[in-house]
């Protein structure tokens, strides 16, 4: 890919990846394997009650994002940050790529590529 910026949008349920240039997007939607519909509600289990995290989820958003220098990561709630935590994790070398983790409810495709030109703009404009 020849675009220098990403954008990842995640929540429990899918990814929107873009990969974004001044006059071109690329977009892929990742799904995780199995629904997370139950994520927070594991009634009559021992434990924490949470279901465990889709690791496998994470890595195939993590494969979305290869070939971009910079990465907007954006979501409602926890999976960005567990996105994050997962990339810390196993792929270490892509966390200094990370320039921006950021709360953002549920855009439309085009309201996210209009939010990561402004944020990437705004960014290179501070260097």
């Amino acid at each position: 890919m020849s675009h220098y910026h990403a954008l990842v949008w995640i929540d429990h349920v899918e990814a929107h990846v873009m990969h974004i240039s001044p006059d071109d997007v690329e977009k892929s939607l990742v799904q995780p394997s199995h629904s997370n519909h139950k994520l927070h509600s594991r009634v009559g289990t021992l434990g924490s009650g949470r279901a465990p995290e889709d690791q496998d989820y994470y890595h195939r958003v993590v494969e979305s994002l290869k070939g971009a220098s910079e990465i907007l990561i954006v979501g409602p709630a926890q999976a960005k940050l567990h996105l994050v935590k997962h990339i810390h994790a196993h792929d270490p070398a892509l966390m200094a790529k990370i320039v921006g983790v950021e709360t953002v409810d549920h855009p439309t495709d085009a309201q996210l590529v209009a939010y990561a030109r402004k944020y990437f703009l705004a960014k290179d404009k501070m260097l």
